[in-house]
């Protein structure tokens, strides 16, 4: 296999404007490798189209090629937003600009803000890597028009991506993604793109404001007293959560020490994501030898919050809440004041958070998967997804924000604390009150895409009459919207007992996600009520892997 004149090219005509030495110098390498089937087939894959801007904005491994991460996809993404921006007259105000600490973050950012400068808009451009959340927060405390974040979340290491939340502070959504992809779309060749030298920085004051609004959140008389390990897993989140817990009059929490710095590389995990099976394993050998009562940990960019309790009946003693149990805790514990507001979490969440809510009077509604839906939900008092984002103060923090939500979880903590219980306490009252709801899920890694819409294709036209020792009572496709939800692709089983199930591809990965539930009605027994809910989960699971073919 050779490179063939279209790919070399497209190639020469990528180095011709790439301002990276970097990329430069690694695509010039690739080039003169000499006509192998590997090198052929890489440069075939970055330059077979242009990575795709959506409500996700970009994501992609860090490399030249317009199908991949780098500074002139940033700068044609940066172009494209103004463009858009001042075709729709919003430019009453700055760009805010924030990035983690992955690999070229801060000169993505910096391209960024370069960018919009040249394009007549004032820029604001934070002067450390900081969390996704500080600029969901500073877009309405500044009066921004938008905000960019360079952040591939908890991706692995060869990642890197772009963010953008426009000046409601919510993420961007249809049709704002297809009209930002046109913009970028028209940009033409770099050298067309004015950039200017002239933004402005942060400095204190934006983050200062933002952790002041967090210690506002737990009133001055409330229980404090409670010890915690922490992981911020080489991500930005260590030094905003110790001043943060500090501020909130908290004793500051013992970090891991191989995992307290942020490192692109994140040497001690094989892939930065709380969720992932052994990714917070330090964390919880910490918090064993301190006999805490809590572990807790960041994503890299610190907008997602994961929590671990002791628990005898785990293996080594202590277990992490799943995503719908903080799920759980947190809206029992912020709707029971019964704020005047809605409550709100993705299909793909809990029903238990809508039990929760019609005990306290409380309206709720159910949204697509992801924050750019629940975040602008009107008058929002709490919204979760199981995939551990909380928004716990959506008047300040239109998104999920896992500092904030680290602090509500240790206000919670302490006062269980104080009365002698524990959060596995709060779960068991919520299991006796509305039902024992326990989730899992099922995901499914492919090399081909078109697995995934073949097995979509397949409960399309044959869908399960049952799962596990459950009925199917009602199949909902989601790719057909409804009065509620827009359109997406994805299904919805309604079954017997209250079970439930959503089959959907992933948004950002190589995945088919299944989500699944069960709810088991609780007297007294709740461990009893745990077992049996176990097995009718696995029994589920069983059948839905044979139901979906891979």
């Amino acid at each position: 296999m050779t490179v063939n004149d279209d790919l070399r090219t497209a190639a020469e005509a990528w180095l011709s404007e790439d301002p990276d030495p970097d990329t430069r110098a690694e695509l010039r390498a690739l080039l003169d490798a000499g006509d192998r089937a590997d090198v052929t087939a890489e440069l075939a894959d970055r330059f077979a189209g242009t990575l795709e801007f959506g409500t996700a904005g970009l994501r992609g491994a860090v490399a030249a090629g317009p199908n991949r991460m780098n500074r002139v996809v940033v700068i044609r993404a940066a172009a494209g937003l103004c463009a858009y921006l001042k075709a729709k007259g919003l430019t009453n105000g700055p760009v805010l600009i924030g990035y983690d600490a992955r690999h070229k973050s801060d000169v993505f950012a910096q391209d960024t803000a370069a960018v919009v400068r040249g394009a007549g808009l004032d820029a604001v451009l934070l002067d450390r890597p900081a969390p996704t959340p500080v600029v969901a927060f500073g877009i309405r405390h500044l009066n921004a028009v938008a905000g960019v974040v360079v952040t591939a979340s908890h991706n692995p290491p060869q990642d890197n991506g772009y963010k953008v939340y426009l000046g409601d502070g919510s993420q961007i959504v249809p049709p704002a993604d297809a009209e930002i992809a046109a913009a970028i779309a028209a940009v033409g060749h770099l050298d067309s793109v004015p950039r200017g030298d002239d933004w402005q920085t942060t400095g204190d004051k934006l983050i200062n404001a933002y952790l002041d609004r967090i210690a506002e959140l737990v009133p001055a008389d409330a229980p404090r007293e409670l010890t915690v390990a922490y992981t911020p897993l080489h991500g930005v989140g260590r030094s905003l959560v110790e001043d943060a817990v500090a501020r909130a009059g908290f004793a500051v929490p013992s970090v891991v020490a191989s995992q307290a710095d942020p490192d692109p590389d994140f040497p001690t995990v094989s892939f930065p994501n709380p969720e992932e099976p052994g990714a917070i394993d330090a964390a919880l050998e910490l918090a064993r030898s301190m006999d805490a009562d809590l572990a807790v940990a960041n994503d890299p960019d610190a907008d997602r919050c994961a929590v671990a309790v002791p628990d005898s009946a785990a293996e080594g003693g202590w277990r992490m809440l799943r995503g719908d149990e903080l799920g759980g805790l947190l809206g029992e514990f912020l709707l029971s004041s019964r704020p005047d507001g809605v409550a709100a979490c993705s299909i793909v969440s809990s029903s238990l958070l809508g039990k929760i809510a019609a005990a306290h009077g409380v309206e709720y509604v159910e949204t697509l998967t992801g924050f750019k839906w629940i975040g602008r939900v009107p008058g929002l008092v709490f919204g979760y997804e199981e995939a551990l984002g909380y928004c716990v103060d959506p008047v300040a923090v239109k998104d999920k924000d896992g500092v904030s939500t680290l602090v509500r979880v240790l206000h919670l903590a302490a006062r269980a604390k104080s009365e002698g219980r524990t959060l596995l306490d709060l779960l068991d009252d919520l299991a006796v009150k509305h039902g024992l709801h326990a989730t899992d899920q099922l995901s499914v890694r492919v090399e081909d895409l078109s697995l995934i819409k073949t097995a979509m294709e397949r409960l399309r036209a044959t869908p399960p009459t049952s799962l596990g020792s459950h009925t199917v009572e009602r199949v909902d496709d989601l790719s057909e919207g409804s009065e509620t939800l827009p359109p997406t692709d994805g299904l919805r089983y309604t079954l017997s007992e209250g079970a439930r199930v959503v089959v959907r591809p992933s948004g950002t990965e190589p995945k088919l996600k299944c989500y699944l539930e069960v709810v088991i009605p609780v007297t007294a027994d709740v461990a009893a009520a745990r077992e049996q809910a176990a097995t009718d989960l696995a029994t589920v699971k069983q059948s839905l892997s044979t139901a979906l073919g891979l």
